[in-house]
């Protein structure tokens, strides 16, 4: 990385806290997305991460959870994911990527200038 750039990860994964499954998606990909920018940081992609009981629920679901997610996720930085099958219930959420200024931002006041994002 350049020393003006610093790339910063986070993880949101969890099981539905609403009915609606397209919600959910919505949900959980801002939840993963409002994690980078509390850092102040820059979106730059997301990976899916999904546990799915396939023998108890349909794969349509499934369908409208990620489409949630992607929706929320502005589409094209949803690059790939990884599932799960055979989960005991349904899990959703992100890993998102993002890129911030190694010295922080004036959304993160609390961040002492000779810590590290690593």
């Amino acid at each position: 990385m350049a020393p003006d750039r610093a790339i910063v990860a986070t993880v949101d994964f969890f099981t539905p806290i609403v009915d609606d499954p397209y919600d959910f998606g919505r949900i959980a990909a801002t939840n993963a997305f409002s994690d980078l920018y509390a850092m102040g940081a820059t979106p730059l992609f997301a990976l899916n991460l999904v546990g799915w009981p396939r023998d108890k629920l349909p794969f349509e679901l499934l369908g409208e959870v990620l489409r949630g997610g992607r929706r929320r996720a502005r589409g094209e930085r949803v690059r790939a994911g990884r599932a799960l099958g055979g989960r005991p219930r349904a899990e959703y959420g992100m890993a998102a990527i993002g890129e911030v200024h190694p010295t922080g931002s004036s959304r993160t006041p609390a961040r002492e200038p000779a810590m590290r994002w690593c």
